[in-house]
């Protein structure tokens, strides 16, 4: 009996790691999306890797905003044109795996523009939604 617990113990291990993986790979590639959508200078493409809902968080240097309309508008407002918008960046990135239906994310953001560079730190809040992961909370400075 003994000799059967060791691989199944692999088995199960193998499993649960390969789920994780896959996991951090969606989230990697929501990531990438974002960027993408973002230096194209499509804002609503960005937003789609946030959780479309009013209870969305974003907490940035003018406090809390609530609602993913509201952050839309707010990403509208803050970068009208493709000149404030630049060309995004996220490096040092750290996953965290919190639950199966959570994980943690922070990392640096970088816009590098003709208006001058600005950048940051963020953490973010992601929970699974069906197969998706998506951004229920974002803390940008």
């Amino acid at each position: 009996m003994k000799m059967y617990i060791l691989p199944l113990f692999y088995f199960f291990i193998s499993v649960m790691s390969f789920g994780q993986k896959k996991n951090e790979q969606q989230i990697r590639l929501l990531l990438e999306n974002q960027v993408e959508a973002w230096n194209r200078g499509d804002k609503e493409g960005f937003m789609k890797g946030y959780w479309e809902n009013d209870s969305l968080m974003f907490i940035g240097k003018n406090g809390i905003t609530y609602g993913y309309n509201q952050v839309l508008a707010n990403y509208k407002k803050s970068y009208p044109d493709t000149a404030a918008m630049g060309k995004l960046t996220f490096s040092g990135l750290t996953l965290k795996r919190l639950s199966p239906r959570y994980y943690f994310v922070a990392g640096r953001w970088h816009l590098k523009r003709s208006i001058g560079d600005a950048g940051g730190h963020f953490s973010l809040l992601l929970r699974k939604s069906g197969k998706r992961w998506l951004i229920v909370a974002d803390h940008s400075s």
